[in-house]
């Protein structure tokens, strides 16, 4: 069952994020960008809301460095190529490259980026609860083995295909250009924390 839900969940979302390019000019995720750093002006203030964003830009700076999408500074030198061929060559890759999918794929991974800064901007005020509900799975386990109860797969097969679906459409929900509030992403993490949670209390142990 894990595994089914699993593979179809990640299908869904590779199909999900290869087509919203396709579907939105790269115009339309930028203006996203806008709008939800000043959602997050008026939830953290100017000064964390800059530093979000500066954050979101940096990850994304470093996404492209690593890129197999050749760039400018990639290309050979003219003196290594015949002069034309390299020309034709590189109005070849502007033509592939520049078209209006491959950009708005950049601004969709700016997006992503912008958002998974937004989403660790909430880590320092609920490590404690992710620690504390990881720390409940574990004693609840513990106990259990103790007493000689039985765990219990359909609860643990049930938990884990919970955590895989909210996984695949944090992803889904990263790379689509539709307002995601502040409060929205501060509840992820500890609905994802409740699942693992509940994941390792229901897993089996010995002893």
């Amino acid at each position: 069952m894990i595994r089914i839900i699993s593979v179809a969940s990640l299908t869904l979302m590779l199909i999900f994020v290869l087509y919203i390019p396709s579907a939105r000019p790269p115009d339309r995720f930028i203006e996203q960008i806008r709008t939800e750093h000043a959602l997050n002006t008026a939830h953290w203030g100017n000064e964390r809301a800059l530093l979000i964003l500066e954050r979101g830009l940096s990850l994304n700076g470093t996404l492209n460095s690593v890129s197999p999408v050749p760039n400018s500074s990639q290309a050979p030198k003219v003196s290594q190529v015949n002069e034309a061929v390299g020309h034709e060559m590189g109005k070849v890759m502007n033509r592939f490259f520049g078209n209006t999918y491959f950009r708005s794929i950049d601004a969709l991974l700016a997006l992503a980026c912008f958002r998974c800064a937004s989403l660790l901007a909430w880590l320092p005020v609920e490590i404690f609860v992710l620690l504390a509900l990881l720390a409940d799975g574990f004693f609840v386990r513990i106990r259990r083995s103790k007493e000689f109860k039985k765990h219990d797969p359909e609860w643990f097969a049930l938990h884990a295909c919970a955590l895989v679906l909210l996984l695949c459409g944090t992803v889904v929900m990263f790379v689509t250009p539709v307002t995601v509030l502040p409060l929205v992403l501060a509840a992820l993490a500890p609905v994802g924390g409740l699942f693992l949670s509940r994941m390792v209390a229901n897993f089996h142990r010995r002893g």
